[in-house]
């Protein structure tokens, strides 16, 4: 390369061990964690998101507890601050390295969407009211064909706002000012499926014996709503309707076991499409020496500042 590279990147499904993986490469090679995690961004939700914040020690970590529960946070917020951190980083000569499992937000900064802020277009939303929700999930995935967000799928409202942004970026694309010049170098960390099935059921259990039920419960007394908590993900729609008498418990763990596992396919299946767009990934086993692998490959680069 002309250029040495200037960001170090980690993904991989949940319950991967990113986290751990991620630590020993900031100690090791001076950077700074940037957590490209949905969830993690919300303050009080850390057992049910897997911030595992024990983890990182004296390690910097950025975009972790940065937005009130019950808020949200997009993709567009998360490129515009994940940039920012990215470029602060980069001023102080350490290195950003980005690590989590969200597709869309890795991808939104590995492959530079042209994202801004679009505001509420009220005739455009009297339009999309005469539409059916099939018709309105066939235009979404015609303006965004790397769509994978359920949420925004599932939901009227929210569908109709994703609409929204994409017709209003595709509008204002070509005014949008530069993005940061970005030379990663992309590392995945992968399992055999039935090993990541294990590790899932595993977590999972430690996280209900650390008191995953609780946070659900004090989240909802501090003023948000069921309806709310059960837009963040798997484990929070769980558990609230188990919490509102909709689900026992046994039947709430078996179906969140399930689900999780549902999901780390999806997100497996998100890295190979960002790897058919011109994502270069090199993938490590999770069962070898992933952190041994991680630094050799570093060394083949021969990074200036590493």
């Amino acid at each position: 390369m002309s250029k040495p590279i200037n960001l170090l990147v980690i993904l991989g499904a949940t319950a991967g061990g990113k986290t751990g993986l991620a630590v020993c490469a900031a100690k090791r090679f001076n950077a700074e964690i940037i957590s490209a995690d949905s969830r993690q961004v919300y303050r009080g939700m850390d057992l049910g998101t897997g911030k595992d914040l024990q983890e990182y020690g004296e390690v910097p970590y950025h975009l972790i507890d940065i937005a009130e529960p019950g808020s949200e946070y997009n993709v567009f917020q998360f490129q515009r601050d994940c940039f920012a951190a990215i470029e602060n980083i980069w001023r102080r000569d350490r290195v950003p390295l980005l690590c989590g499992g969200t597709g869309m937000y890795l991808d939104a900064v590995l492959r530079g969407y042209r994202l801004l802020e679009v505001p509420e277009d009220q005739k455009l939303r009297k339009q999309l009211a005469e539409q059916s929700d099939e018709q309105l999930r066939i235009l979404l995935q015609q303006l965004r064909p790397e769509q994978h967000n359920r949420t925004d799928l599932d939901d009227r409202q929210r569908l109709i706002r994703a609409i929204e942004i994409a017709l209003g970026e595709q509008n204002a694309g070509a005014a949008l000012p530069p993005l940061p010049e970005l030379r990663p170098l992309v590392f995945g960390l992968r399992w055999p499926r039935e090993v990541l099935r294990q590790r899932i059921a595993k977590r999972l259990q430690q996280r209900f014996e650390e008191g995953m039920i609780e946070e659900v419960q004090r989240l909802h007394e501090s003023g948000v709503p069921w309806e709310k908590l059960e837009f963040y993900g798997l484990e929070y729609r769980l558990i609230a309707q188990h919490q509102q008498g909709k689900l026992n418990r046994n039947d709430m763990v078996q179906k969140l076991r399930s689900a999780i596992c549902q999901f780390a396919k999806r997100q497996e299946t998100f890295f190979r499409r960002m790897e058919k767009n011109g994502v270069e990934i090199h993938w490590l086993e999770g069962q070898g020496e992933p952190f041994a692998q991680l630094c050799e490959i570093i060394e083949r680069y021969h990074m200036q500042g590493f």
